[in-house]
């Protein structure tokens, strides 16, 4: 009986183990986590297109300019809108489609990858 009951507990292999894993995960979830703000920064940009009357954008070009200052103003610098964002104007509102990828490398040859695939329909201001 006594023997069972100083066996409690992990050892130092275990702990070793235990906080291996969790900074794995710590690891991959503060690589990622940027995009994800990224990404919703970029939604907040796109949707503020509508709701925003002192911009007056009217034009695809202005609808690109109005989301590029806010890439500067979020601090958004390693996106290519051109290549991410789409813009079409039909019938009185934008159609943008927001589609990149981002890649975080892990360990040598292994990447976490995020995709961001999103379709926005914003009617004129």
């Amino acid at each position: 009986m006594a023997f069972a009951r100083s066996q409690r507990g992990l050892s130092i292999l275990g702990w070793l183990v235990v906080l291996a894993v969790v900074a794995f995960f710590a690891s991959a979830f503060f690589k990622m986590v940027p995009h994800y703000i990224d990404f919703m920064a970029m939604e907040k940009a796109i949707s503020s297109v509508e709701t925003d009357k002192v911009a007056d954008v009217r034009s695809v070009p202005d609808f690109y300019s109005h989301v590029s200052k806010a890439m500067q103003v979020n601090g958004i610098r390693d996106l290519n809108l051109e290549e991410a964002l789409a813009v079409k104007l039909e019938n009185n509102e934008f159609r943008a489609h927001l589609k990149y990828e981002k890649r975080e490398p892990l360990i040598r040859n292994i990447d976490l990858v995020a995709r961001f695939d999103k379709e926005f329909r914003v009617r004129l201001p």
